[in-house]
Order: C-alpha cells, then sequence, then structure tokens
C-alpha cells in the first residue's frame, strides 16, 4: 500500500490530505476527533492531490458543489454505505441520523449511523456535516461544531446570518443531547 499526504491551507484552518494507492484516503482537519496517527500518512508529496485541492478551491469559491474525485474509504460494509448516503446529499441541505437509516434500510439504526457518521476519513468531501439532529439542531462534528456551522452556513443550508445566543444554546444542547451515544464527523 502506497500512501503520501500533504497539508493544504483552507478557509476551516490547514487541512490534512492522505492519498492510498493515488486515491483520497482523508481529509483531517487540525485536532479531529479520529484523526489517525501521523506517520500512518506516508511521505509527504504534494503530486497526488492536485485534482484534489482543485476541486476544494472551486468549493470555496462557490464554483463547485460535488467532489467527483477517487477515494479509497476503508471502513465496515455498514460505514461505507453511510458515507455512500453522505455523498448523495445535495450541497445546500441537510438530513437527520435518522432519515440516513432510513435511506440504509435501517430505520431503527440512527445510533450507528452517527457512529459511522463519525468515522468518515474524508470530511467535506463526502460532506458528513450535512446530517444533523432529529430536532433540527447541530449535533457532533468531528472538526468541532464551530466548523460544521461555518460550512452549513456557507453551503446556505442555515441561511447566510450568525446565530443569536438562543440559537447558539440549541447547538450547545444538541451537543451536549447527541453526545451521548453518536460522535459525528
Amino acid at each position: 500500500m502506497n500512501r503520501r499526504h500533504t497539508v493544504v491551507d483552507s478557509p476551516y484552518g490547514p487541512l490534512t490530505l492522505v492519498a492510498t494507492d493515488g486515491a483520497l484516503s482523508g481529509l483531517y482537519m487540525t485536532a479531529q476527533r479520529h484523526r489517525p496517527p501521523e506517520e500512518t500518512f506516508g511521505d509527504p508529496d504534494p503530486r497526488p492531490f492536485r485534482e484534489v485541492v482543485r476541486q476544494l478551491d472551486a468549493y470555496h469559491a462557490r464554483e463547485l458543489t460535488e467532489f467527483d474525485l477517487p477515494l479509497h474509504l476503508a471502513g465496515t460494509p455498514f460505514q461505507r454505505g453511510v458515507w455512500e448516503q453522505l455523498r448523495r446529499i445535495p450541497y445546500g441541505e441537510t438530513r437527520t441520523y435518522g432519515e440516513l437509516a432510513e435511506m440504509l434500510g435501517r430505520p431503527g439504526a440512527s445510533r450507528a449511523v452517527g457512529l459511522a457518521n463519525g468515522k468518515n476519513p474524508v470530511g467535506i468531501i463526502v460532506p458528513c456535516h450535512r446530517v444533523i439532529g432529529a430536532s433540527g439542531g447541530l449535533t457532533g462534528y468531528g472538526g468541532g461544531l464551530d466548523r460544521k456551522q461555518r460550512l452549513l452556513t456557507f453551503e446556505g443550508a442555515l441561511g447566510s446570518a450568525a446565530p443569536d445566543e438562543g440559537a447558539l444554546f440549541q447547538v450547545l444542547e444538541g451537543w451536549r443531547s447527541f453526545s451521548d451515544g453518536h460522535t459525528g464527523c
């Protein structure tokens, strides 16, 4: 298995990109939950990431709403199924964990969906930030709820206005109730 990595700047801080055998296998934010150890990322080499960087730049410039990249996603069959459903959530829209479970034909598996969502190794590109709690509140995100809120606002899923204190309280309450069993992406 040939692994390479590079670090690129983004509006959400540095992103570590990892490729396995030439396909993107990781996109990790600073201090991200479930971030693998650096020694597993392989040698530094920006060459395998030219198209990834081009598409990320186009996304951040609002010129791209759907990524088209070869991915190497290592996970269980259930996790890979969840990640495939995440890729079907349109730009600017959200789904709940329960809706994802129903899309998978497992309506009682919202907790398992949340756990699989949290193990997504390619955030932003596999848009786990587009999953919200059943009440409509923001819930766990491995890159931090502030980044999740910024991504959803950027995509227009939350509107463009900054939340008021009541909305921030709702986000924090949503996180507390969700973090008891879900890890989010």
